[in-house]
C-alpha cells in the first residue's frame, strides 16, 4: 500500500484548515491573519527592543508610507498595502537572501495565498502601476527598520534597500517595536477602518466564511 501524500494543509485558530498548495479563500479569516502576522518577526527576531517587530506592524508601517506617498490613495489600495505581506500569517517571513535561494516554489505559494486573500476580501486583482508603489514603500520600510531595529547602517541600508526618504513622526512612531497583542489589534482595526470607507460590508469582512462544501 503506498503510503498518504504528505499533509499540505495548516489548521488555524479558527478551525478552518488552510490547504498551502491550493487555498480557498472560503478558508481564510481575518482572525488568523492579524493573531499569526503578529506573531511573526520580521528580520528573523534580530531587532533592538523589548518586543520583537512582527510583520503585522510592518504592514501598518508600509500602508502609512504608502498613503504618505499617495493620500489621494482608494480605501482598496489602502487594503492592498495592509494585506501585501498577509501570506506570512502561515508561510513566516523569509529573509530576502533565503527567498532568493528558494526561488519558484516559495513565489508559487506565497502568489496563491495572496491571490485567495483577495478573494476574500473582495479587492480586484493588482494595479501594476499601484503594485510598483507596493513595493515601493515596502522598500522604504525596510530601509527604516533596517537602520532603527537591525543594525544596518545608513549606508548598507540605502544599498540593499534603496534610499531614506523623509517621513512624517506619526509614520516613524509606526516603527517602535509593540507587545503582540497590539500589533494584532491594531491590525484588525486598521482592517476595519479600510474596510467601512471601502463601503464593504463589516460583517462580510469579519465574520467567518460560510463552511465549504464537503469535499
Amino acid at each position: 500500500m503506498s503510503a498518504p501524500p504528505p499533509r499540505a494543509w495548516q489548521r488555524m485558530l479558527s478551525g478552518r484548515r488552510l490547504d498551502l498548495l491550493d487555498p480557498s479563500p472560503q478558508d481564510i479569516e481575518l482572525a488568523d491573519i492579524a493573531h499569526g502576522l503578529a506573531r511573526v518577526a520580521r528580520w528573523n527576531g534580530q531587532t533592538t527592543g523589548e518586543h520583537v517587530f512582527s510583520v503585522a506592524q510592518h504592514s501598518l508601517l508600509v500602508e502609512a508610507i504608502g498613503s504618505h506617498l499617495r493620500p489621494e490613495r482608494s480605501a482598496a489600495e489602502g487594503l492592498e498595502l495592509l494585506l501585501h505581506d498577509a501570506p506570512e500569517y502561515v508561510i513566516g517571513d523569509i529573509i530576502s537572501p533565503l527567498k532568493a535561494a528558494i526561488g519558484d516554489a516559495y513565489k508559487g505559494i506565497e502568489r496563491r495565498l495572496l491571490a485567495a486573500i483577495r478573494r476574500r476580501f473582495g479587492l480586484p486583482g493588482p494595479d501594476p502601476a499601484f503594485a510598483r508603489l507596493v513595493k515601493r514603500a515596502d522598500r522604504i520600510a525596510a530601509h527604516c527598520e533596517a537602520v532603527r531595529l537591525a543594525g544596518f547602517s545608513e549606508a548598507e541600508a540605502a544599498r540593499y534597500f534603496g534610499r531614506a526618504e523623509d517621513l512624517p513622526a506619526t509614520v516613524l512612531a509606526l516603527a517602535e517595536p509593540w507587545p503582540t497583542a497590539r500589533a494584532e489589534a491594531r491590525y484588525r482595526d486598521r482592517f476595519e477602518a479600510l474596510s467601512r470607507a471601502l463601503g464593504c460590508s463589516l460583517a462580510r469582512s469579519l465574520e467567518p466564511a460560510p463552511d465549504p462544501e464537503p469535499r
